[in-house]
């Protein structure tokens, strides 16, 4: 039976069984590595948190290595599913891809190229991953920097501002032309409703001319999913009234009427908190 990828779940990616010995046969992986995956592959949820705990860089060394050298979409999707669950039972392990022991490891370019992969279950996972990484990097890392590498290392590893650059081309494609025709949008907004904490991902996103592709956006909602949408992408404007040139669009756009239309509604649709529009609106409404 063939796949439908765009329809592709967790639960039926994660039922596969991957023939992770074939892959040390054909040197894809190292032994320490299959040790590694037979342990943590199949295990509840509290045993794989034990591992984690123990050895936590050593399994994103695996799993990035894995995304990195197997290019079979099968066991691309497992990998990003496996590491998608990891970061999702405990967001805080973002953090352990910026383990000193990783410093010289290219953590961010295997999720940073499947996100221009054709199936559409790749580039989700990757997307939010790679926002999640990002994210809870330390904040002394600027620039030039990655994991503890300069950008004119011998080696080209990806940089931050390589990072940020892709993501915010990707997730302004998605709000142009998204890959899923109702979860593309969402995910897109979800991921830039993270990223926009940082300043330099407001300057890069006001660039590629994106602020207005949020507007539309702002309208009253009714079913849970556009609720949902509704808060995030009122979060992204807040984010973007804290930067000048983005305050400057958003003062001669049709965006603060729009908001202003969100309040009136919240108050009568079964928003069950409608404040969590009206702050966010309310500030943005004072710095325009």
């Amino acid at each position: 039976m063939t796949v439908d990828h765009a329809e592709l779940t967790t639960e039926q990616v994660l039922r596969r069984d991957i023939p992770w010995e074939t892959y040390m046969t054909t040197k894809l992986i190292t032994g320490t590595s299959l040790q590694l995956l037979r342990r943590y592959d199949k295990r509840s949820e509290s045993y794989r948190a034990g591992l984690l705990d123990d050895d936590g860089p050593a399994y994103v060394r695996v799993f990035v290595s894995l995304l990195r050298d197997i290019y079979k979409e099968e066991t691309v999707e497992y990998v990003l599913t496996l590491i998608d669950e990891m970061l999702t039972e405990n967001p805080k392990r973002a953090r352990l891809f910026h383990d000193e022991s990783l410093a010289k490891e290219d953590i961010y370019e295997p999720f940073l190229r499947l996100l221009w992969r054709g199936s559409w279950f790749i580039q989700e996972k990757s997307c939010r991953i790679l926002s999640l990484i990002v994210s809870s990097r330390p904040k002394k890392q600027h620039g030039g920097f990655v994991n503890g590498e300069a950008s004119n290392s011998k080696s080209k590893i990806t940089t931050i501002d390589d990072v940020l650059k892709g993501l915010v081309e990707w997730l302004c494609a998605q709000l142009k032309s998204p890959s899923h025709p109702s979860r593309g949008v969402p995910t897109a907004i979800n991921c830039l409703s993270m990223l926009l904490k940082e300043p330099v991902v407001r300057s890069s996103f006001v660039q590629a001319d994106g602020v207005k592709l949020l507007i539309p956006l702002i309208s009253p909602a009714s079913t849970q999913q556009s609720i949902q949408l509704l808060y995030e992408t009122c979060l992204c404007i807040w984010l973007l009234s804290y930067y000048e040139p983005a305050i400057e669009y958003l003062a001669t756009s049709r965006c603060v009427p729009r908001l202003i239309e969100v309040v009136k509604s919240s108050t009568k649709e079964k928003y069950g908190r409608p404040d969590h529009f009206v702050i966010p609106i309310f500030e943005v409404h004072y710095w325009l």
